[in-house]
């Protein structure tokens, strides 16, 4: 009896003390291993089979410990998307504010989102296609939310830059939705990935990235359809790690699309 007693106790105490290790590791801010820089890259946006449907890149700039990213897309059908994150990367990285923009045919609920992290405050402004006053006639609606100090938004390739090992992280991810909140990104390592370049072979480390709504909603969501798709992304490690290309949905209601890093055309090469 007392064997059994103290095997209950054991198995108790390692229970808890997983629980304690998965609440550590969902909530812990990543620390700064890779400094971010000062940057402007090409990128296309494509369909799954592989035709293009968007261009456009990143720019980066860097005061002190605060970073500034904006990513642009220009569409074909005349859509807009444009994504600024402002983070500091002081120790840990942190999102400070967020600003999303989608306009146009190619998303199903395009919107306007602000997104104040110290604040603890989120504004967005819903957009009708077929309102060509909307800028002036839309209504902004205004919101209080309890955003984590580990917010993800606009930074989670960097953040996989400088994960400290290969094991299961969570992000916080505040849903750009017409009635905001809180949701979890589950990122798992998966195996290597191979390319090419110039005749030299490399190896990306490729992240599996699964949307958790949670709550009832998160369990009618499948039922529904509304489960966003899963993302990939794909990182080049070493010592000075990139950003390769991801995959999965750019906003809320879109397709599986892929983002990649492209090159400018030289003379000629432009038809």
């Amino acid at each position: 009896m007392r064997d059994s007693l103290g095997a209950l106790q054991k198995g108790l105490f390692l229970i808890v003390v997983s629980l304690l290790a998965v609440g550590r590791s969902a909530a812990e801010p990543i620390h700064v291993k890779y400094v971010e820089g000062t940057l402007h890259g090409f990128m296309v946006l494509r369909t799954e089979d592989g035709k293009t449907i968007a261009v456009g890149g990143v720019d980066q700039t860097v005061q002190g410990a605060r970073v500034t990213t904006t990513l642009k897309f220009h569409f074909e059908d005349g859509s807009e998307y444009e994504e600024t994150t402002i983070f500091s990367q002081r120790s840990v990285f942190r999102v400070l504010s967020n600003h999303q923009l989608t306009k146009g045919p190619a998303f199903k609920k395009p919107m306007e989102i602000w997104i104040d992290c110290l604040g603890g405050q989120v504004k967005v402004r819903e957009i009708h296609n077929d309102n060509k006053d909307d800028d002036k006639e839309s209504k902004v609606t205004t919101y209080h939310i309890n955003i984590p100090a580990d917010l993800a938004n606009g930074i989670s390739p960097t953040l996989m830059k400088n994960f400290p090992d290969d094991s299961q992280r969570t992000l916080p991810i505040l849903a750009a939705t017409p009635k905001p909140r809180i949701v979890k990104l589950v990122v798992t390592p998966e195996s290597d990935d191979s390319f090419s370049f110039a005749g030299t072979k490399y190896k990306a480390k490729q992240f599996l990235a699964k949307v958790e709504i949670g709550g009832i909603a998160g369990a009618v969501a499948p039922v529904v359809g509304q489960q966003p798709p899963d993302s990939h992304v794909w990182i080049l490690k070493g010592e000075a790690p990139i950003f390769l290309k991801s995959s999965g949905p750019l906003a809320a209601g879109t397709p599986v699309w892929q983002i990649e890093l492209a090159g400018p055309a030289w003379g000629g090469e432009e038809k």
